[in-house]
């Protein structure tokens, strides 16, 4: 029979629904069940597309045996980490600080009302490496809090008092460019000259710090900036954690040279990156940064899209229990699709081996070379692709996340906007429409939807900024005041709800479910830190509007993070994003006219690279757009007015005028 998460929303907890574990979600009622059984909580934290949270499942939580155990002794709870981020937040801190290490699945053990005494990621069948067998782990905590209840409190309390203590590194600085600077320095210390990238393997697509880095050399002219970017942006684009066929980026390279990925695809990773690609050809012209934005918005649009015109979560990293199999290729199977002489030819252009990249004989897919024969190149293409298609294929976390579809929308306009194609356009629209009539009940976001049905969970301070920040891109690529206003209403509630008298944010609302500690993190995971993602929305917001409040509040936010720019730079690249376009400007660009008569302004308005620069055009005085209010032709011609920092310039007609008056860096 089903057990308690049948009824859940989130894909992650269905996958457990028919494990014999007497699953609870996270609610008060299991915590009392806790209390009444007064036995401890064992909470078990993954997602739907974690290839490790498959394996203990089918391990452990399948096994009657163990679900025996786990029922007799412990009321169970199982979370999906993207759902209720603020769980996760709390108790990686918790898992962190007891083992040095975190990851998922995340493993705890806490006291009914749910103070964490023994934490840990994994735990095998059998004993395995030092680590002990998950059986043997409940058998021993089960006793220990029998027999040493006593000692196992103390150390709960002691846990969490040191997380509610802790400090961390000082915030508060001044911003400028020195600061700036320091933080592209320090960034230059751990590039990877020859691989591209940041630091060792793992690799993870660094995002936020590619903006940052994109932004730095607009602003500056600073080259070893933009040879950092571009050569990352490279080196991903061509090894094996891009998939070559369908678009799109996994997860993150296990190795130094982006070969071979964890193949899980992620909805913010590609939202993410979608926009440095396309920022990036915005920058260079480079035809490989178009080709990459164009293949991974289709796939965005193809592969995670929702009937309801949302973008699921994610396609996980394994078909059929094992990982990549949908994705990897021997010589032989190329020829099989192929021919002999396509097959060999595609082979080499794409580093297929007999001895393999990744395992049992098969590769990844890379694309090092540009091929010569495109035509040839794309025909191979289709024909693979439509071969992998008739493979058994991954899973699909297909949950709305509310700040990832704010990512997407957020790419998705500017793609539109900048790289002139409508249909990008309409489909940030469509996810925007979910958003707002689905997802915002009374004024506050929830979290999640599936299939039409809203989450419980309510929304963080990354939910607010991340879909403030799509909207306000979506409202310079429609001139649509709806957009705007919604955005505003977003940006009140986190201002009045998420904030203290200190000044800085915290990532769950002020009235929000108390857990052992309120999360607060300043620093950049996969996304941008709610902090800087509200920090980024407020100054866009500001630009648009005029509104001096919201630029002086979106300065105390990055001025926090002003000594982890300078130290810790892969650690807060969006705030230092943010942060190049306060130093910037940011520069605010009104074009009016009719839309044939404008056109040529329009695009070499969407063409400048300043950092944080906002765009609308449309008719003078359009309703809902502050940004075009007051701003008449100029002569019965379209015209271009440029302000910057609340200081405007004479308005223009001449599309070179414009863009002289864009140039930000000597």
């Amino acid at each position: 029979m089903p057990n308690r998460l049948a009824d859940a929303t989130s894909p992650y907890l269905l996958q457990h629904k028919d494990n014999p574990v007497e699953w609870w979600e996270w609610s008060a009622e299991a915590f009392a069940e806790a209390r009444r059984r007064d036995v401890p909580i064992l909470l078990s934290v993954g997602y739907a597309a974690c290839h490790w949270c498959h394996v203990m499942a089918h391990e452990s939580f399948e096994n009657a045996e163990v679900a025996a155990a786990m029922n007799a002794d412990y009321v169970c709870i199982k979370v999906d980490r993207e759902e209720r981020p603020d769980i996760d937040s709390v108790y990686m801190e918790a898992t962190q600080a007891m083992t040095g290490n975190g990851g998922w699945p995340m493993t705890v053990f806490a006291t009914p009302d749910g103070a964490p005494f023994f934490c840990g990621t994994y735990f095998p069948p059998q004993p395995r490496m030092g680590i002990p067998s998950f059986p043997q782990l409940l058998a021993a905590v089960a006793e220990a809090w029998r027999e040493r209840r006593g000692e196992l409190e103390s150390v709960s309390a002691d846990v969490t008092g040191k997380l509610n203590a802790a400090d961390g590194l000082p915030l508060g600085g001044e911003i400028g460019p020195g600061p700036l600077a320091a933080g592209v320095v320090a960034l230059a210390g751990t590039f990877d000259a020859t691989d591209g990238g940041f630091g060792g393997a793992p690799k993870f697509p660094p995002s936020m710090v590619l903006e940052y880095l994109l932004r730095h050399s607009a602003r500056t002219g600073d080259a070893d900036s933009l040879r950092m970017a571009e050569a990352t942006c490279d080196a991903m684009a061509r090894g094996g954690m891009y998939d070559q066929l369908a678009g799109g980026f996994a997860r993150y390279s296990v190795d130094n040279s982006w070969v071979v990925p964890h193949f899980e695809k992620m909805l913010y990773d590609n939202a993410l990156l979608l926009r440095v690609y396309v920022h990036l050809w915005r920058q260079t012209g480079s035809a490989l940064a178009r080709r990459v934005a164009v293949d991974t918005a289709e796939f965005l649009l193809r592969d995670l899209r929702t009937p309801d015109g949302g973008f699921s979560s994610a396609l996980d990293a394994d078909t059929d229990g094992v990982e990549g199999s949908t994705y990897v290729w021997n010589p032989t199977q190329l020829a099989d699709v192929l021919g002999a002489e396509d097959g060999a030819w595609a082979a080499e252009l794409l580093s297929v081996t007999a001895a393999g990249t990744f395992e049992a004989g098969f590769s990844t897919l890379q694309l090092r070379t540009d091929p010569s024969d495109v035509d040839r190149w794309n025909s191979v293409r289709q024909r693979l692709l439509t071969s992998r298609g008739t493979r058994p294929q991954p899973g699909l976390d297909d949950k709305v996340v509310t700040a990832w579809n704010g990512l997407a929308i957020a790419a998705l306009a500017d793609a539109g906007a900048i790289l002139g194609d409508q249909s990008y356009v309409d489909a940030a629209v469509a996810a925007a429409t979910l958003l707002l009539d689905l997802h915002l009940i009374d004024g506050r976001l929830r979290r999640t939807s599936r299939l039409g049905r809203v989450g419980r969970s309510a929304g963080i301070l990354e939910d607010y900024g991340d879909l403030a920040e799509g909207l306000l891109a979506l409202h310079q690529a429609t001139a649509d005041g709806r957009w705007l206003g919604a955005a505003g209403e977003l940006l009140d509630v986190a201002l009045a709800r998420f904030g203290d008298d200190a000044g800085s944010f915290f990532d769950t609302a002020d009235d929000a479910e108390q857990l052992v500690r309120r999360p607060q993190d300043p620093t950049d995971n996969a996304t941008p830190a709610g902090a800087s993602a509200l920090a980024g929305a407020l100054l866009s917001y500001s630009a648009l509007t005029a509104s001096t409040r919201h630029r002086e509040v979106a300065e105390a936010i990055v001025a926090r993070s002003i000594p982890l720019i300078e130290r810790y730079p892969r650690a807060a690249g969006w705030a230092a994003a943010v942060a190049e376009a306060l130093v910037a400007g940011p520069y605010e660009v009104a074009v009016v006219g009719e839309p044939t008569g404008r056109a040529e302004l329009e695009r070499v308005a969407r063409s400048s690279a300043a950092p944080g620069l906002v765009v609308v055009a449309g008719s003078p005085g359009q309703p809902g757009v502050p940004l075009l209010a007051d701003r008449p032709l100029l002569g019965g011609a379209a015209a271009a007015y440029v302000c910057r920092g609340f200081v405007c310039a004479a308005p223009v007609s001449d599309p070179d005028a414009l863009r002289a008056a864009l140039s930000v860096h000597p």
